[in-house]
Order: structure tokens, then sequence, then C-alpha cells
């Protein structure tokens, strides 16, 4: 046997071999729409928020609550995974587009507002809830009534959050900032009457105010002082887009949007809108 040939031969095969599992492996990370690899075919990687009750919320014993939770739940199912194959990833503001464009998550539901900035680096489904930016005072105050009433009073936001600042720039001249960590902190002023209002959208609020230890204590102003069209966030180009916007559809054609909403921030009072349209930005 000559050994040049049979050198050659085996170089080939090992080529034709590489070659296969190549091939394979980007079928099997374009196929699908999902642009991740998994270790388990069933699992999908979502992220949410792990600090914001009613909304994404990690709880001490390991287990995920709210409205996010619930609609990126359904989504989940939609697409062939159950609850259980659902690796939960924390998406803070600031890491969501970094997460998508690494392929960290398969999608983001996470109070993700759509804006155009943040479309020239992800694709958005949806838009799922329209939020707007309002005000939480104690359910005893009658003082506020309108969002000229916040001028000469204490506002509360969380440091770096641009709410409370517009709210001076553009409303109430004369209101207080009072830039707090989180907040929790800023209801712990409100409930304490250091603090008269806290802003941010009125969802957040919403599902801080539902929580059982603030039951009956505070009440959302209602002032829809700017929309916010929450989004479901995925990879640029991701055929995920379109699966998540039917999914979407029919959780709402079914009612378990409507029940998600009710369960998660039915406590505080809060005047959802409709289920917006799928493609429908309001501004």
């Amino acid at each position: 046997m000559n050994p040049l040939r049979t050198s050659r031969a085996l170089v080939a095969a090992a080529a034709a071999v590489v070659l296969s599992f190549t091939s394979a492996g980007f079928a099997n990370g374009a196929a699908g729409g999902a642009l991740r690899d998994h270790d388990d075919g069933d699992e999908i990687t979502v992220g949410i928020k792990f600090d914001q009750p009613g909304i994404g919320l990690k709880t001490p014993d390991g287990t995920y609550t709210g409205f996010d939770v619930d609609v990126a739940t359904y989504i989940a199912k939609q697409l062939g995974h159950d609850p259980a194959d659902i690796v939960w990833k924390e998406a803070k503001s600031a890491d969501r587009e970094t997460l998508l464009q690494r392929g960290d998550v398969d999608f983001i539901a996470a109070s993700y507002s759509i804006n155009d900035k943040r479309a020239e680096k992800v694709d958005f489904a949806g838009p799922y809830l329209l939020a707007h930016q309002d005000v939480l005072i104690r359910a005893d105050d009658d003082s506020i009534k309108k969002p000229s009433d916040l001028n000469n009073k204490k506002l509360c936001s969380v440091t770096g959050s641009t709410s409370a600042q517009n709210v001076k720039d553009k409303i109430a001249p004369d209101a207080q900032l009072q830039e707090y960590g989180g907040y929790s902190e800023c209801l712990t002023g409100l409930e304490n009457g250091v603090i008269d209002a806290v802003t941010t959208d009125d969802s957040i609020l919403a599902g801080y105010a539902a929580q059982p230890e603030f039951k009956g204590k505070f009440k959302l102003g209602g002032f829809k002082m700017s929309n916010e069209n929450y989004g479901i966030g995925v990879q640029k180009g991701s055929e995920l887009k379109a699966e998540i916007n039917t999914a979407l559809e029919k959780m709402v054609a079914d009612g378990s949007w409507e029940a998600a909403v009710k369960k998660n921030f039915g406590p505080a009072g809060y005047q959802n809108e409709p289920a917006p349209k799928i493609g429908v930005i309001v501004q």
C-alpha cells in the first residue's frame, strides 16, 4: 500500500467529517430563528427584570413573578417550550441591547420601551403594553389632582432616571426633586410622609403598590404624562419577531393578556389601556 496515498485519504475523510459537523451546526443555529445554541434542545433563555414587583421579580424562594414573566411564559409555550424549559436571565436596563446582540438570551420582556435609538440595534415584537409616566401618591392625599399640583411637592425617582427631571422641566418647574437609590426607598419615604409623590411608568408604580405590604396605602394619579410602548426585544433579523407577534395576538384573543394585567396590577387600581395593536406605536 502506498503510504502517501493512505495519508491523503485520511486527511480527506477528516475534512469531510469537520465540514459535516460545521454545516449541521450552522443549520441548527439559523433555521429556528433563535440564533442561539443550547445544551438542551428544549431550553429557551429569556431576559426579564429581577427587581420590579408586578413586572419582573425574582422572589426569595427563587421563583419569578410579574406581568412580563406571565407574558414571556405564554410566548415560550406558543414557541413549544414548557415553563420548566425557561432559563430566566436578569436584563438590567443598561444591558438589554448587549444581551441580545451577544445572543445571551432568545428574547427580552423587561418593561422595554420601543424607541428609534434601540430599534437601530435590536428588533421589537409587539407592543404588548401601553404604559404612561405617572405618579404614585398616598391614598388619602387630595392635594395632587393634576400634574401642575406637583409644584412645591417633594417628587421622588431613582438616581439616574429621567422621569422626575421630565416633570420638573416640562410640567412642574417648582417640584422639589428627591433621588433615591431605588423605588422601594421612594415608597418608604412616601409612606412615611417624607415624599409627596413618586414618578416613573404607571405599570411599574402599580406593581409596587400592588404588593401586600402597601395594599390600600397608595393610589395612581392617572396623569399619563408620556407614552411608553413596551415591546419584546429580539436579536436583529431574528425570525422570532413574527412568531412572538403571533403569540401576543393569541394571548389577547383568548383572554390571557387581560387576566395577567388584573393579576399583577389590579390591587393598585391600575386603569390599563386596551391591549395595543401589533406594530402600532403610540407617540
